[in-house]
């Protein structure tokens, strides 16, 4: 049996990869230091002889006992409300958690893959975006903390791979959305929808000409899972192309939810990204992966679980 080692795993995704590895047959091992993370997400894996978790912050010394064949570098804060609140918690996961985790995966002779985001991209002059784009990211703006944090995390696990011949695979993920999301986890989907649950009025911020491509919680961990398995060690972009700016998003989730509020329009963050849509060539090409769950279907499913919270 192999054995996983997956950090963030009380996360809204790390829970879903836990999940899906102990289904497949992996011995399970979670880790988190629950800043973010919740422990419900993941309850229900607990009786499970192959799953076991250790409440543990990554930025110090890491260590899992006997063989380890696989990681999933998954812990960090993971939106804009969450690294505004903890910068320097959120530089120094990407820096001295993905240092330990590459060190324990280089001891261990683990595979590794480590969690990058679209945001590596910052506000792109490129549409949609590829990855052998560089980016356009304001290193001392208030989201360089995340922005750089997953940029150096990169860098440094090519080093890895590059001189200590360490099997890294790093997976661009854009905006991704389901069950178990956190209602005030702050980002568009998860604030709309509690919004439109509440009967508050849907903010959107500046003229909501900005776009979002989102891709559901299934889609992404299959796509994860097939960059995990594969022979490739680039960026990949995992992310679902279909893109909506966020003002027709906004409507659309008023009339899904079949609520009687309106929008109303705010000032655009600084820095916030106008537009996101993923080239996923590389994806189709290598992985032979595309989502297939379409965005009628995804909030169907996750407006159902967001009924539970409010």
């Amino acid at each position: 049996m192999k054995k996983i080692l997956i950090t963030g795993a009380a996360g809204f995704l790390g829970s879903h990869l836990c999940d899906k590895f102990m289904k497949e047959g992996f011995h399970v091992v979670g880790m988190d230091n629950l800043i973010t993370g919740n422990l419900k997400n993941i309850d229900h894996l607990f009786p499970e002889e192959h799953f076991e978790f250790y409440h543990h912050d990554v930025t110090k010394f890491v260590n899992v006992p006997g063989e380890l064949h696989y990681i999933l570098h998954f812990a960090s804060p993971a939106s804009p409300v969450d690294y505004l609140k903890m910068p320097i918690q959120t530089l120094k996961v990407g820096a001295l958690g993905t240092h330990n985790l590459l060190g324990l995966a280089k001891e261990k002779n683990a595979t590794i893959l480590v969690a990058s985001s679209s945001e590596v991209y910052g506000d792109p002059s490129v549409h949609p975006q590829h990855e052998d784009y560089w980016g356009n990211v304001n290193p001392v703006g208030p989201r360089g903390v995340y922005d750089e944090a997953k940029r150096f995390q990169e860098a440094i696990t090519m080093a890895y791979h590059n001189f200590h011949q360490v099997d890294t695979k790093i997976a661009r993920i854009f905006n991704t959305y389901g069950p178990r999301m956190r209602i005030d986890d702050g980002r568009a989907l998860p604030t709309f929808l509690n919004q439109a649950l509440t009967g508050k009025d849907l903010t959107v911020y500046g003229d909501g000409s900005q776009t979002r491509s989102f891709c559901f919680v299934q889609d992404m961990v299959e796509g994860i899972y097939k960059l995990l398995l594969s022979d490739y060690n680039l960026p990949v972009n995992i992310g679902n192309p279909d893109e909506i700016t966020m003002k027709e998003f906004a409507e659309e989730i008023l009339k899904f939810a079949s609520s009687q509020t309106k929008i109303i329009y705010e000032p655009l963050p600084q820095d916030d990204p106008k537009q996101r849509k993923p080239s996923i060539d590389k994806a189709k090409e290598i992985l032979g992966w595309e989502p297939k769950v379409g965005r009628k279907e995804g909030l169907k499913l996750t407006l159902e679980y967001f009924k539970t919270l409010v």
